[in-house]
């Protein structure tokens, strides 16, 4: 029997979550101020916990490693959030929702986890509405929408191309309304280091005061992760560079099983990688391909003169642009999951088609021309502007485009000093956001009782793939509206327990083991930076666990990986002490936690000998290049168990899954 029970109700699909809140055990009003819980991460999963869980009455501690919950990576979210309130009329409705995600996952996500998000998300917008979100609105007033990839409805609400700051905004408020009551107690700057596990339950964590250097315990009676994704595991991606997955790590190192680690997304609209000393990559929204249309040129002579700078691609004729996902897809178009795209656009650069001047000649266009044409054209008419000239369409139709992605461009334009409005954006596939991440039941509770994780941190419900504008819904989702009710029932128990003691022998084990590796850190004489093994790392990853696997270069990988991690071990030399403010050692715990996790990612992806979403295994595709899923084999999440430091030890669990609610067949999307 396997060891993963999912948790998930009996009954009809759209009747579990209601009828397993309605059988939950409560904890009274007057009981919640007796019971203590932890949070660590104030993104919009943490944050939107945090603030629902201190406004029900509970003490919380609020923990994140910025010097404040508005410094979260969830700011960085641009194109919008999903609900399923089909304002526009086009047939949206919460099967629809439920439908698309199963789908743009590849039929590797859980029915019912992802069935109650669609249900709970129309409450979301109303939630951020009343925290008073800038949604954008259309003439009359009413709440606009856009479509995002994988979908043919517009769903997608959106506050110009800076909706997680907008978002944050809002659970920030909420957060510091409790902050300021006292009910929840904020703690920036400091960095979750371990798990303390008392008598089987999660009891606290063990933190790092980052600006002092202490080390601190902290108790609660009940833990939950909201620390976001891995996806800095590659160096090189989208995430914040402070992102990591220690606190995740941490608690998969003390019995939390981690669960499917080689499912990570290749965001299909980055701006290209410049060259070898970049540390960062950019994003621009998605919601760019509602507007833009992509291709490379048809000819090669062409991408040869481009990359050459003898020739500009506004000079290069309709006729001899190859709008390559039109013509794959021409159902969905330049609306395909990212998935889908991302690889579309490796395709063409591999041939010989790439227009970016950069290691690799790595890039493809993103054009606006003919949707300024288009836009101005009806703007024309309906200001009565008879015969226009082409400069009065243009003029008419940036404008339209600037009120709808005008801080996106702007921010291109900084970037590269390419006007985009002239010139096609240049972009190309980049690391983005991880599926994957620690294993949870139906109540968002990991194999440890009593440690919760929400939001990106757990393997969440996008399965193998993830649609644009979900992961906002989901960590608010956790946040506001999931969280608050399973994790009262697990509380529910802990009325009469009183408060945790910090001076166990539980809590001594592990602070002794993080002063140990403080200690080494400082002390060892090494010859190379944190960040010399971590780009070395992030190569590996990119170039065999990456948008392209082969059992070749996964085997070489696990093998290579290793070779790296063993010698972080003998030669990283970590500047400084430990009194006080160090970013480097920071680092260094972070990337040591990188370096395991990378070679379970690797072993994770040889295992699943099948292609199904962001996990691509290039001799597991159609003759048309499309993923090719093995669901005889294949259809289950797998959750690995820790066993030790050596990584190649780690056991598999499989939790199957079962769709009573969908006919699962191959993704097509032409």
């Amino acid at each position: 029997m396997s060891k993963l029970d999912s948790k998930i109700p009996a009954g009809p699909l759209k009747d579990k979550w209601k009828n397993h809140k309605d059988h939950m055990n409560l904890v009274a009003p007057n009981n919640r101020d007796k019971i203590d819980i932890i949070v660590v991460g104030t993104g919009l999963a943490g944050g939107s916990a945090a603030a629902t869980l201190a406004e029900q009455g509970y003490n919380v501690k609020a923990f994140c490693y910025q010097d404040s919950p508005r410094r979260a990576h969830s700011i960085a979210a641009q194109g919008g959030i999903n609900a399923a309130k089909n304002y526009q009329g086009d047939g949206d409705s919460t099967y629809r929702l439920f439908y698309d995600t199963i789908k743009g996952g590849d039929y590797r996500a859980r029915e019912a986890n992802v069935y109650r998000l669609a249900e709970v998300s129309a409450n979301i917008i109303d939630q951020c509405v009343a925290q008073g979100v800038p949604f954008g609105r259309e003439y009359g007033g009413q709440l606009d929408n856009r479509s995002f990839g994988g979908v043919q409805v517009k769903r997608t609400f959106y506050a110009k191309g800076q909706t997680g700051q907008q978002l944050l905004l809002g659970a920030y408020s909420a957060m510091s309304r409790q902050i300021g009551k006292g009910r929840i107690k904020m703690y920036n700057r400091h960095e979750m280091m371990d798990l303390v596990i008392v008598d089987g339950k999660a009891r606290g964590i063990i933190a790092r005061n980052l600006v002092t250097g202490e080390i601190e315990r902290h108790s609660a009676h009940a833990v939950v992760i909201a620390s976001g994704g891995y996806g800095n595991v590659y160096f090189l991606s989208t995430n914040a560079m402070g992102s990591n997955v220690s606190a995740a790590w941490k608690i998969h190192k003390k019995g939390a099983y981690f669960a499917n680690p080689c499912y990570v997304q290749i965001h299909p609209t980055c701006i290209p990688v410049h060259g070898t000393q970049q540390s960062k990559l950019t994003l621009m929204s998605e919601s760019l391909r509602n507007s833009g249309r992509i291709w490379v040129p048809k000819k090669k002579e062409d991408a040869e003169a481009i990359r050459a700078g003898k020739l500009r691609p506004e000079n290069i004729k309709e006729e001899d642009r190859d709008y390559y996902l039109e013509r794959r897809y021409p159902a969905f178009g330049n609306l395909v999951p990212r998935d889908v795209a991302s690889r579309a656009a490796k395709e063409r650069c591999d041939a010989g088609y790439g227009i970016e001047n950069n290691d690799t000649q790595e890039g493809v266009y993103l054009d606006f021309s003919t949707e300024i044409m288009k836009k101005g054209r009806e703007a024309a008419i309906e200001k009565h502007i008879h015969n226009p000239t082409d400069q009065q369409i243009y003029d008419l139709g940036k404008s339209w485009v600037e009120e709808k992605y005008g801080n996106l461009f702007v921010m291109y334009e900084k970037i590269t000093a390419d006007d985009p409005y002239k010139t096609p954006m240049k972009i190309y596939p980049a690391v983005h956001y991880t599926m994957g991440g620690v294993w949870v039941d139906y109540n968002l509770q990991s194999t440890i009782p009593g440690c919760f994780v929400i939001g990106e941190a757990n393997f969440s419900d996008h399965g193998a793939n993830r649609l644009g504008a979900s992961a906002l819904m989901q960590g608010l989702a956790d946040g506001y509206f999931v969280l608050p009710y399973t994790i009262a029932n697990y509380l529910s128990a802990d009325i009469r327990t009183g408060a945790i003691p910090t001076n166990s022998s539980s809590f001594d084990e592990a602070e002794k083991g993080i002063k140990e590796k403080v200690d080494f850190f400082i002390n060892n004489k090494g010859t190379h930076s944190v960040d010399y093994f971590h780009k070395k790392l992030g190569n590996i990853m990119w170039n065999k666990v990456g948008m392209g696997r082969t059992p070749e270069g996964l085997r070489e990988a696990i093998k290579e990986i290793e070779e790296v991690r063993n010698d972080f071990w003998k030669n990283v030399k970590v500047p400084g002490d430990n009194d006080g403010m160090n970013t480097e050692l920071e680092k260094a715990f972070r990337v040591a936690d990188f370096l395991e996790l990378g070679q379970l990612m690797a072993i994770d992806a040889l295992h699943r000998n099948e292609s199904c979403g962001g996990h691509f295994r290039e001799d597991h595709s159609t003759p048309d290049g499309e993923a090719e899923r093995d669901d005889i084999n294949y259809k289950y999440v797998g959750a690995w168990e820790y066993q030790g430091s050596d990584i190649n030890a780690e056991v598999l669990h499989k939790e199957e899954l079962i769709y009573d609610n969908i006919e699962v067949k191959t993704r097509s999307y032409k």
